[in-house]
């Protein structure tokens, strides 16, 4: 499951508590709480799994294109100590060698760019995810620090952690 759906619920269900008679408090079910807390511990190192897959990708893009690159070079390298034996061949295996070398570096320069993007993309949308979720754990405790102020009492809640 999603953890914005998580954290979506958890607001929920703190919205739509019952109030508590003649307060601004709320009663929400701990046990509500609790299992979406756990639902939300299970989801969120599957998104970090995922966000290591995709460094990982990335990675192995990157070392896909040195390699074309290298044996990009290695062709044209190859290719102009060939066509050594004379002066003119010699100067258009040149250009060629470094026009194929700059296509290398410029498609390794683009997978690269283009894997980094990505994965900081996911990396980012999982900062937000989780931005979202201390954002609503924290309402959440708001809420109850301020009930219990109110109230005296911890309704049940272990305040020290």
């Amino acid at each position: 499951m999603d953890v914005l759906v998580l954290i979506d619920k958890l607001d929920d269900l703190v919205h739509n508590a019952k109030p508590v008679p003649l307060t601004d408090q709320v009663r929400v079910d701990k046990e509500e709480i609790y299992d979406i807390l756990d639902q939300m511990r299970a989801t969120i190192p599957e998104e970090i799994k995922q966000a290591r897959w995709i460094v990982k990708e990335r990675q192995e893009m990157l070392a896909e294109a040195k390699r074309e690159a290298e044996r990009l070079i290695g062709e044209a390298r190859d290719q102009a100590q060939r066509e050594a034996s004379q002066q003119e061949v010699v100067k258009l295996a040149e250009r060629q060698a470094h026009d194929l070398i700059e296509q290398a570096r410029a498609r390794e320069r683009e997978t690269r760019l283009g894997a980094e993007d990505y994965a900081d993309g996911i990396l980012e949308n999982l900062e937000v995810n989780l931005g979202k979720f201390l954002a609503a754990v924290q309402r959440g405790r708001e809420q109850l620090a301020t009930r219990d102020n109110g109230t005296g009492g911890t309704a049940g809640f272990d305040q020290t952690g």
